[in-house]
């Protein structure tokens, strides 16, 4: 299990937060996520062996822009 860490930036809302922690959770290869709305922190969870990391986040941005079009992610 890999784990990845985000800085989060534009998030409006908890609420938010929690909406796209449930969309993200849809992505078949992580095992978990966590948004922290107040830290502005994610952190999620993958199996490296089904998937690179720069594919996963490839699908975050995707799901991102889709979800929540103001909000971006830097890796940390």
């Amino acid at each position: 299990m890999m784990k990845m860490k985000f800085k989060i930036e534009g998030l409006d809302c908890a609420n938010c937060a929690a909406e796209l922690e449930r969309a993200i959770q849809k992505i078949e290869e992580i095992q978990s996520v966590t948004i922290n709305f107040l830290t502005e922190k994610m952190e999620i969870e993958y199996r490296e062996d089904q998937i690179k990391e720069q594919e996963i986040i490839k699908k975050l941005k995707k799901i991102i822009k889709k979800e929540e079009p103001d909000v971006t992610i830097n890796k940390i």
